[in-house]
């Protein structure tokens, strides 16, 4: 049975011979009805306050939901920014083995080139001695010769 202040406060009571002052129990009635319209007062503040805090955890719980998936993302793109950092410095270190490589070959190159120049100059200052030591010889026989 559900009591509300209202029935308290109105409540009747059958009088019998040598029963209670009316007026004390309706006072004292009074005062039950009003302590009872505090508590009804409170509950209903308590319950509005527990459904706005019910609404608040929802949102906080759809909040963290959002952060999560949030973290989740920032994790997943960090993941692949450092694959691709790692793609992209695998990518420079080959480019510059292979400007090594090519770097070496072209100094072999020009190597093999210099000994090549190196070889002709020989070459050709043998040559330029054996003319020089010809054509020294043959003035020396004109020399002898004119004596």
């Amino acid at each position: 049975m559900d009591l509300t202040p209202l029935d308290v406060r109105y409540q009747e009571f059958p009088t019998a011979l040598r029963g209670y002052q009316k007026g004390a129990v309706r006072a004292y009635l009074a005062q039950v009805a009003e302590v009872m319209e505090g508590l009804v007062r409170e509950s209903e503040a308590l319950k509005e306050r527990l459904r706005a805090l019910e609404e608040e955890n929802a949102r906080l719980k759809e909040a963290e939901g959002e952060l999560k998936r949030a973290v989740v993302a920032a994790e997943k793109i960090a993941r692949e920014l450092k694959a691709q950092a790692e793609k992209e410095a695998e990518l420079l270190r080959r480019e510059a083995l292979a400007a090594k490589d090519q770097i070496l070959r072209e100094a072999a190159e020009e190597l093999r080139r210099l000994k090549e120049d190196i070889e002709r100059a020989k070459q050709e200052k043998a040559l330029f001695l054996g003319q020089l030591k010809a054509l020294l010889q043959g003035y020396l026989e004109a020399l002898g010769r004119l004596e």
